[in-house]
């Protein structure tokens, strides 16, 4: 039996089993309990009015508890309602969204019974509502100056490498080449924490409305309405610099397509990921490999269909197909699935990423004689960036990852060494393995 936890609010705290349309199992779905009514057309005239007048008595009598003025508590309840009823009419059927499977995060009694520590959810609590202040400590602990110009140099060995490699694609002509070369070069790169967030008097007046105090529960509102207030604030002014979309502590690397950047936290660039310390085989497969596969989003476009007709469309879409094959030849775990359509992209980034990565490094020995190793661990130089690589992409597959756009952690890690062939070569892999397959694909 699972319990499968909704992402999004509904009015129905229980229903019956096999409200799933793509799953047979058992489930019981509970709803996250958010202040919400139900669609009209679900319900008898008289029965929706009943429930629309409970509802609303039910948020009087909690503004009220809370300290709000009776009138005002109900006028505000009452506008609640009616804005709440009005988007109902911009929804999908709730049955559309379950059949889509954009309702269920599938989670076994067992992984429910660990009972998360309470310092983890005052750390997470902090970070949300005093992000600035917490972005300013975790950065000037964690990503030093030192600790910055070496992740700068490596992400400029990456980004070299890659105007490169731009310039021997065998799909992309000469105007090609040279407009993806000039996206690279215009290409914004921001590192750490965003310049905003590490300004101390901008994190003062960001806080100057919460008032904390000895009683837990109105400390936590006055911080709840200070972030909603934030967060409108911000959309209702320009915003001259991009916006960053995760926290400095975080390990989400991204490229915003609007804003033309690319986004490498503080967090991303710790151990294991990355250190000023360890061996350039690491660093370069780890974090390396990563930053290569977020400068490849910015040539997404160009590998949709129409996406790029200054091409050579056939060798464009013999390579498409080719990689297409090559992840659809791989063999599932048992009970793991994943849309090839969802992924293909990405997959195109991993295995790109890698190589770009590999190249980078590769030219890196050639200036820098001699590599350190890891001790007690016989693996040459180049098999330690392979490793370095398939361990940041090895991981446990999560409960949602049918509907993740990158593909299941082994295929991840398979996909990209067996399309390199330097892997092969290194570990000795022999020809015609699952690893050391007889032909590859090279798109990027």
């Amino acid at each position: 039996m699972a319990i499968s936890l909704s992402s999004e609010p509904t009015w129905d705290l229980i229903l019956p089993r096999h409200t799933h349309q793509s799953s047979s199992l058992s489930c019981v779905q509970i709803d996250q309990p958010e202040f919400d009514v139900p669609l009209k057309q679900d319900q008898e005239q008289k029965t929706y009015a009943q429930i629309f007048r409970e509802y609303l008595t039910y948020l009087n009598q909690l503004g009220t508890l809370l300290g709000g003025d009776p009138n005002k508590v109900q006028e505000h309840a009452f506008m609640s309602l009616i804005i709440t009823s009005r988007l109902f009419q911009f929804l999908r059927p709730l049955e559309q969204r379950r059949a889509q499977g954009k309702l269920f995060q599938m989670v076994t009694i067992d992984q429910l019974k660990p009972t998360r520590p309470r310092w983890m959810k005052c750390v997470e609590k902090t970070g949300t509502f005093f992000e600035p202040t917490l972005a300013a400590l975790f950065v000037r602990e964690a990503f030093d100056p030192s600790t910055r110009s070496a992740a700068m140099e490596l992400f400029t060995a990456i980004r070299d490498a890659l105007i490169t490699r731009l310039r021997k694609l065998p799909w992309m002509n000469e105007e090609t080449q040279n407009m993806a070369q000039d996206k690279v070069a215009q290409l914004q790169v921001e590192m750490g924490a965003s310049e905003w967030a590490l300004k101390p008097e901008l994190a003062r007046q960001e806080y100057r409305d919460i008032q904390l105090g000895p009683n837990f529960l109105q400390s936590v509102l006055s911080c709840v309405r200070s972030l909603q207030a934030r967060i409108v604030q911000s959309f209702l002014q320009p915003c001259p610099q991009h916006r960053w979309k995760v926290s400095p502590w975080e390990v989400n690397a991204y490229y915003s397509i609007s804003d033309h950047v690319v986004v490498f936290p503080a967090g991303l660039l710790q151990p294991p990921f990355f250190h000023p310390g360890y061996p350039r085989a690491v660093n370069f497969g780890a974090a390396g490999s990563i930053m290569a596969h977020e400068l490849l989003h910015i040539f997404y476009q160009l590998l949709l269909p129409g996406g790029c007709p200054a091409c050579d469309t056939h060798a464009l879409q013999e390579a498409l197909l080719c990689l297409k094959r090559h992840y659809a030849a791989f063999p599932l775990p048992s009970g793991t699935s994943f849309n090839d359509s969802l992924t293909f992209l990405e997959n195109a980034a991993d295995v790109g990423g890698l190589a770009i990565a590999l190249q980078a490094y590769s030219k890196r020995l050639l200036w820098h004689h001699g590599e350190t190793v890891l001790p007690r661990l016989d693996l040459s130089p180049q098999q330690i960036f392979f490793r370095s690589y398939a361990q940041v992409m090895c991981r446990e597959p999560s409960p949602q990852e049918s509907y993740d756009t990158h593909s299941p952690p082994h295929l991840r890690v398979h996909g990209p060494l067996s399309s390199t062939p330097a892997f092969a070569r290194y570990f000795r892999c022999a020809r015609g393995t699952l690893l050391s397959p007889s032909s590859r694909c090279q798109l990027w």
